[in-house]
């Protein structure tokens, strides 16, 4: 017994010492053959429902290295995703091995695996080898890149950083994956309409079934969904014939709340339950307050967009189920003040970018390419990732090249022949000529492509993208800005004012200050200009009147249009919502009865605007290394939350006379304004102006501060 614990002893030991192996790929191929999967699994009434853009796949043959100096001989056990040799110093050694042995002294490892129908990974495991992101991989495209980003000795080989994600158990292999589920039970069944009490998603599960029949379920986000035989979107025909009760869990994961039941022939349920489907994601961010409507609407946006998080961001878990760039752009914002999980933004970076050639706009819409850009900036400015912007930064040279080629003799945006000009759901919305909003859109992507340039060390490419980025802004406002409307109009062919391109040019800080003024009262508090309806350009519309430090007037705006919904009967925010429709016409869209996604990532919006605008915390630096803190009450009495950093997390209590703020890493400005002068015992507080003040705020700290609100 004692030789056994002994041994049992050396055994842990001896795996506690052993480094974390992971599963490994070339970076970015998992994602899109993910992403592939995931998005071809939509049905419409039973019938498959593919994406309507270019999908690309993963290269099937990878060749994976790894320089090694060992002091002593290593034994290493290899696993592989598809069919694989082994190279040690250029020789091949003999049959598959599972397991080699590596001498003593200075080596290179080579892994080569095939797999066409998934990605070719490997796992790596030894006492001080294995797999990681350390190892380099090529498809071997004979292409070798210096550290100079200039390209020498063309039968060399590009060689990457591998690519993976959290597989950390070789025995999982990464084709396996699935999201956790977990039982969950109806409500409510009356007269065969099972009711889960909000919207959800995941696998119905039939219990207890018993003799021959034929079973049709209804589903419905809502009631009136659920009980339309023609109008349900999704509807599952089943057939049994059990001699003995069992239990039947259907193999398609649905969104619903409602389930509709209609049983024919000789046939016998117990009840329907479910499987609900989630991503394991952490929460960090909070925000509460003394509104209750509004923490309503926080924890219903909280819903919402963990229901539209799953192995990427998606845009609405019945309708379409897909990643959209647009979509996903807002969910990278709203993810940084509630999970702060980067996994999920590059996976969905990774998956929409796919592969070369560039032959269309991300998602066919020529915004949507722009908003990809976008999220590669704001990425690297919240979580300082400089690793990933030199790993991408080669996959933005394409497609930037792809836009470059594309500009009218103005050197301006205009759709062309399989270009989708989307900007948002609007009627009478004009597309035609090159339009303001879009010119917007890809001056920012511009002044991304040089930031990222810069990063990646490549100064002629920064410098190149700069001066790009700078002329078009000069022509953007000696063509667009009108000095009489005193506005951006929509588009070169009429003079138009609409909101969209206005409203950016505020939180992009393109205007001066008389500017941004003038166009708050001429485009964003002017009745006159065509209103909104969809959450995802309200989200925008919000942003920029929080910019101009219009706090009060945005959290009405927030509770009469998200509370519109709620008062409705909404467990989750819509993909539109205009509060002049009555009845079920609420659900109708794109010409069908149903056809209205009810649970869309877009609609979680407050989620962002209420950590930024209100909490009022932003990175100024990228990585949080420096931020601000600016909390704006807009009216409520008191508020609290916390805002996730990658340093941990900087919490507030903000009241009309109190404010509690503890720090997380970085130095951090905290901004207010105050009618009385303000004190604070564990920092110095500076007057900055007329009622308004600044703390330094220090790592790891906390600060009370005694102070009068500004009304």
């Amino acid at each position: 017994m004692k030789q056994l614990l002994i041994l049992c002893c050396l055994c842990f030991l001896s795996a506690a010492t052993l480094a974390q192996a992971t599963w490994i790929w070339y970076p970015g191929d998992y994602e899109i053959w993910l992403s592939n999967r995931m998005q071809n699994r939509r049905t419409d009434r039973g019938t498959f429902f593919p994406v309507f853009w270019k999908m690309d796949s993963h290269y099937p043959l990878m060749d994976f290295h790894k320089d090694v100096t060992l002091s002593e001989p290593e034994q290493v056990r290899i696993y592989a995703e598809g069919t694989y040799n082994v190279k040690l110093d250029g020789q091949p050694f003999e049959g598959t091995p599972t397991v080699i042995t590596i001498p003593a002294g200075k080596h290179r490892i080579n892994v080569k695996v095939f797999s066409q129908a998934t990605v070719p990974a490997i796992y790596i495991q030894g006492n001080k080898i294995i797999s990681d992101s350390s190892w380099l991989v090529t498809y071997e495209d004979k292409e070798w890149i210096d550290e100079t980003g200039k390209t020498s000795d063309i039968t060399a080989t590009k060689w990457l950083h591998a690519g993976s994600w959290n597989f950390n158990d070789p025995a999982i292999l990464p084709s396996a994956f699935t999201l956790p589920v977990k039982p969950m039970a109806a409500v409510k069944t009356e007269n065969g309409l099972i009711d889960f009490g909000k919207e959800t998603f995941g696998y119905v599960k039939l219990n207890g079934i018993k003799g021959k029949g034929k079973i049709t379920l209804y589903y419905g986000e809502s009631k009136e969904e659920a009980m339309s035989d023609k109008g349900a979107v999704n509807v599952d025909w089943l057939t049994f014939d059990k001699a003995v009760s069992q239990d039947s869990t259907l193999p398609a994961s649905k969104a619903f709340r409602y389930v509709r039941m209609v049983t024919a022939g000789d046939i016998h349920i117990d009840n329907v339950s479910m499987l609900y489907e989630y991503a394991d994601v952490n929460e960090p961010g909070s925000f509460r307050c003394s509104d209750d409507e509004l923490n309503q609407i926080y924890d219903v946006a909280k819903y919402t967009f963990h229901l539209n998080t799953r192995e990427f961001f998606i845009d609405g878990i019945k309708r379409d189920r897909w990643v959209w760039s647009g979509d996903a752009y807002q969910s990278y914002l709203m993810n940084y003040y509630l999970f702060f999980d980067k996994g999920t933004v590059l996976r969905t970076i990774y998956a929409l970018r796919g592969k070369d050639p560039v032959t269309s706009h991300i998602n066919t819409i020529m915004d949507y390419t722009f908003y990809w850009f976008l999220g590669v900036y704001d990425y690297y400015m919240y979580t300082g990732d400089r690793t990933f912007i030199k790993e991408i930064y080669p996959r933005m040279q394409p497609l930037m090249d792809y836009c470059l080629g594309r500009r009218d003799k103005d050197g301006l945006m205009e759709g062309q022949v399989g270009d989708w000009i989307f900007i948002d759901w609007a009627d009478g919305l004009s597309k035609k000529g090159p339009l303001s909003f879009e010119q917007l859109l890809f001056c920012r992507s511009l002044e991304t492509m040089s930031l990222c340039a810069d990063i990646a060390g490549n100064q002629p490419d920064a410098e190149k993208y700069r001066l790009l980025a700078a002329d078009l802004k000069a022509k953007l406002f000696r063509i667009y800005w009108n000095d009489q409307k005193q506005a951006l109009v929509h588009s070169t062919v009429n003079d138009d004012v609409t909101r969209y391109a206005n409203m950016f040019a505020i939180f992009f800080d393109y205007f001066n200050a008389q500017q941004k003024e003038a166009v708050k009262h001429t485009v964003l508090l002017n009745d006159s200009i065509q209103h909104i309806t969809t959450p995802y350009m309200r989200f925008y519309e919000l942003e920029a009147l929080c910019a101009m430090h219009e706090q009060s007037y945005v959290l009405k705006e927030i509770k009469n249009y998200w509370g519109g919904m709620l008062r409705l009967g909404a467990t989750t925010f819509w993909e539109e919502y205009d509060p002049h429709e009555s009845g079920p016409a609420h659900y109708a869209m794109y010409g069908r009865e149903f056809g209205k996604s009810l649970c869309h990532a877009w609609g979680a919006s407050p989620i962002y605007l209420l950590g930024k605008y209100y909490l009022g915390v932003k990175p100024t630096a990228p990585g949080y290394a420096t931020y601000v803190v600016e909390p704006a009450l807009g009216g409520l009495q008191w508020m609290e939350g916390t805002v996730p950093t990658p340093a941990g997390n900087i919490s507030l209590h903000v009241s009309t006379k109190e404010m509690k703020i503890t720090t997380a890493g970085g130095n951090g400005i905290l901004r207010f304004g105050s009618s009385t002068r303000p004190t604070c015992t564990t920092g110095t507080i500076q007057q900055t102006k007329d009622n308004w003040y600044e703390l330094s705020l220090s790592p790891g700290s906390t600060y009370v501060i005694n102070y009068q609100s500004v009304k």
